[in-house]
């Protein structure tokens, strides 16, 4: 099994979290739920044959992902392979920072998983044949670094106002009110919401209600003993039943469920 990761130099530093490379992964489970996160990603598949979203209620097939795919920020759940036995080389953004490298507004894929073909042409194709060519992960890493930059210089960079208002939501979500952020900012509240989506791809409030679930994920990963009404408290929601509700739409479960089949894996909830 090989699992590695990758931290790319400045400027790329900024706009992306880490590259990562697996290959061989062993999971007992087949399908897994993903749990919104806030992230932009692109995946790149380096075997050949298609990787599958499934319904996250039937777990029957409903789209066919090829080669290479861009996943938005999502508000909802997504049941995706486990990654048993597959090789894949992943693009994943800081929060609110792969605006840069798409030549869309992100609230365009938000939700949604894309064929890259559909995006960039064959561009992301040709940068998979490039990273088939070595063996070494280094090597590997190396190819997409030197791709991604020429695409950060052609194109203008993150909206600085919408890239703090991100840092803000992230580092404090029990913290952070909407109306807050837009007099630190200082534009109009449609201007900003309309800049956000753009750059983000969703509202500022979903992606607030977002980083407020993904606290109480961590909080539930580092408590020696849950305590549901505490977390719902320190992670900034009104009362004990919007942290259930907002629980359950983000992740498809109750609380007390989600505890139970939780994985080791932050964010990929085993359902098969």
């Amino acid at each position: 099994m090989i699992f590695q990761t990758h931290i790319p130099g400045s400027p790329l530093d900024r706009f992306v979290e880490q590259f990562i490379y697996y290959k061989g992964l062993k999971r007992e489970s087949t399908i897994d739920r993903f749990l919104p996160d806030g992230n932009c990603e692109i995946i790149i598949d380096l075997n050949d044959q298609p990787q599958f979203i499934y319904d996250n209620e039937t777990l029957k097939e409903i789209q066919a992902c090829h080669n290479v795919w861009a996943s938005g920020v999502r508000t909802e759940p997504i049941s995706i392979p486990s990654g048993n036995e597959s090789e894949m080389f992943v693009i994943a953004f800081k929060r609110g920072m792969a605006f840069p490298f798409f030549p869309m507004p992100l609230n365009e894929i938000a939700d949604l998983v894309v064929d890259a073909d559909l995006i960039w042409g064959n561009e992301f194709a040709f940068l998979r044949e490039l990273i088939f060519q070595h063996r070494n992960s280094p090597k590997k890493f190396e190819v997409v670094e030197e791709h991604l930059l020429r695409k950060i210089r052609e194109r203008s960079t993150a909206d600085l106002c919408v890239e703090f208002a991100v840092s803000e939501i992230v580092a404090k979500p029990d913290q952070v009110t909407f109306k807050e952020l837009t007099s630190k900012i200082g534009y109009s509240q449609k201007h900003f919401i309309s800049l956000f989506k753009r750059q983000v791809g969703v509202s500022p409030k979903n992606y607030l209600k977002i980083m407020r679930f993904q606290k109480a994920v961590n909080e539930v990963e580092l408590a020696r003993e849950v305590d549901w009404t505490s977390i719902s408290i320190d992670c900034g929601f009104y009362d004990q039943a919007h942290f259930i509700n907002d629980f359950k739409v983000f992740s498809g479960f109750t609380p007390a469920a989600y505890l139970q089949r939780k994985s080791d894996i932050l964010n990929y909830v085993p359902v098969l």
